[in-house]
């Protein structure tokens, strides 16, 4: 299938599931995500599947081809800097008409951020090389603040999740408008998009006004900055049974099928 003919085929669906993976997706208990996992496989001919995650590329492809996770239709991953669809092989494909503004704002600054920031403490650069953004382990007692104005100072993004993740990433790219990006050039109706998050790095895209869903072992700040936002829904289950909760909470099949 081209990626034309597999953007026309999401297009069609009642309902297209954004998802973080970490702490919503693969969140739960064993029984909760093998039956939310059993449920897409089942209705594959009405539900599409996106991921919108912090993870690399070959971590997904890995993780679909041997862990019994559904593979999704497209990935928006390394937290919005990657916009790809994902064949039948489980190889993902950038979508260079979509990526061509991020690479343009990162303008191969894995370099100039790593000399930049190589003296700052409590940041631990991570193993994994990215393409369009640069990650560190966080320890927040050491971590020095001067590192979010250096960051600024290149012009560039700072994000802080789960109180131990510092990621770098071009200026206004992050996974809510990469998955709004994404959504436009599918042609998929926003009202048909249920998301789904956990922690800070979700906020962009929890806030965009789609239907949502914030899993019960959410990040507490990540609540409190969506508290009063009626889209949301603050489910009572944790990782794939909040997911669950709020499909069937929101209604969301019936509702954008009728």
């Amino acid at each position: 299938m081209t990626q034309k003919d597999q953007a026309h085929t999401l297009s069609d669906k009642a309902l297209v599931l954004a998802t973080d993976l970490d702490g919503t997706f693969l969140g739960g208990s064993e029984a909760s995500r093998q039956r939310l996992y059993s449920w897409i496989e089942g209705n594959r001919h009405q539900v599409g599947l996106i991921f919108v995650t912090g993870r690399d590329p070959g971590y997904i492809r890995n993780l679909t081809r041997k862990d019994g996770v559904p593979r999704p239709d497209y990935v928006v991953g390394d937290v919005g800097t990657t916009i790809a669809s994902v064949g039948a092989d489980h190889m993902l494909s950038p979508i260079a008409e979509l990526e061509a503004e991020i690479a343009d704002k990162w303008a191969e600054a894995n370099g100039r951020v790593q000399a930049a920031l190589h003296s700052v403490r409590g940041l631990r650069l991570q193993s994994t090389g990215f393409r369009y953004r640069v990650s560190y382990d966080m320890d927040p007692e050491q971590f020095d603040p001067r590192a979010l104005d250096i960051v600024a100072g290149l012009g560039l993004d700072a994000l802080i999740s789960a109180d131990r993740f510092f990621d770098v990433l071009p200026k206004d790219v992050s996974k809510g408008p990469s998955l709004l990006r994404l959504l436009a050039h599918l042609g998929v109706p926003n009202e048909r998009t249920l998301v789904a998050g956990d922690t800070l790095n979700d906020l962009s895209m929890l806030s965009l006004g789609l239907p949502a869903v914030a899993v019960a072992n959410s990040e507490p700040a990540l609540v409190e900055k969506l508290k009063g936002q009626d889209h949301v829904h603050f489910a009572s289950g944790e990782g794939a049974a909040g997911i669950a909760e709020a499909i069937l909470a929101m209604d969301v099949l019936r509702r954008t099928a009728a």
